[in-house]
């Protein structure tokens, strides 16, 4: 499990960030009903992000997380997954998530993928360039989601694990990677006991022999989940990848005159703050807490 039910987002908010949020029921696969938190910027930058949760499925984390990102002017959309099973309501602190997840199906969570992204792009700030993250099981599955044909802008997996099985039969990013359809910023803790340096650069050698562009980013000492307002002796390192992120967005976003190169990453780097000026056009998508 990455993140416990009061984990947050190690993110500050803007403070007086006008933007409209909450939960939303939709159609997924099949028909059934689907969870969604959706937070809308009152002006959007372009951009729109799917998040795709851990374990747990939709929590405050990803809520929160969501009106992070809209506060910065991008169009957010977090999916969850036990909606067949646990039903649309939000889950209780004491959730157990385990019985549910064995219950998960790859064709059903496609098929959600596939509905929530086209929510969003149905909203009134409707993104030019979408993109996928998602954190642990949601980072495999942030990559797995670049394959679907969704005309995905790119996708920022934290330590999602990108080889071999998984008890939900979602696919293996590594074995999918001639079918990947963007680029991909990669984000590990480099004390990961279970995502180590061989797993990283199995994935790595995988993208690279598909000739798919890719940055992967490894912050030593930095443990799996390190993404975590709890985990403050690691907060250089989830201020950086937050950055990070933002300058991915950035940079893919069609049509903006700030789509600005966001600058070479090292696979294994200290954390250090963006020197990248801010554009009083886009300051809304800009980390302002810097």
């Amino acid at each position: 499990m990455c993140t416990d039910h009061d984990s947050r987002p190690p993110i500050a908010p803007i403070s007086g960030a006008a933007i409209d949020a909450g939960t939303e029921i939709i159609k997924g696969a099949g028909g059934a009903d689907l969870r969604l938190f959706v937070a809308r910027p009152e002006q959007g930058t372009g951009a729109g992000i799917l998040i795709l949760p851990d374990v747990r499925g939709l929590h405050p984390f990803f809520e929160e997380l969501a009106s992070r990102f809209a506060e910065r002017g991008i169009t957010a959309i977090a999916m969850d997954y036990f909606c067949r099973t646990a039903g649309t309501g939000a889950q209780p602190e004491d959730f157990d998530y385990q019985p549910h997840l064995e219950l998960i199906s790859w064709d059903n969570v496609a098929g959600d993928i596939k509905a929530s992204v086209a929510h969003l792009r149905a909203q009134p700030t409707a993104p030019r360039s979408s993109f996928a993250t998602g954190f642990c099981m949601g980072g495999r599955l942030a990559a797995d989601a670049t394959t679907l044909g969704l005309g995905l802008a790119g996708a920022i997996p934290f330590y999602g694990w990108p080889i071999g099985p998984h008890r939900t039969g979602s696919p293996a990013p590594a074995d999918l990677a001639k079918q990947i359809e963007c680029d991909l910023l990669l984000i590990y803790g480099g004390a990961d006991q279970g995502i180590n340096e061989s797993v990283r650069n199995e994935f790595d050698a995988a993208l690279d022999k598909a000739g798919k562009k890719h940055e992967t980013v490894v912050y030593p000492g930095a443990p799996h989940s390190f993404f975590d307002r709890k985990a403050e002796e690691f907060q250089d390192a989830s201020t950086d990848a937050w950055n990070k992120t933002l300058a991915f967005i950035r940079k893919h976003t069609a049509g903006q005159p700030f789509a600005a190169a966001a600058g070479a990453v090292s696979s294994s780097a200290t954390p250090k703050q963006a020197a990248e000026p801010i554009d009083p056009r886009v300051e809304m998508f800009e980390d302002l807490e810097r």
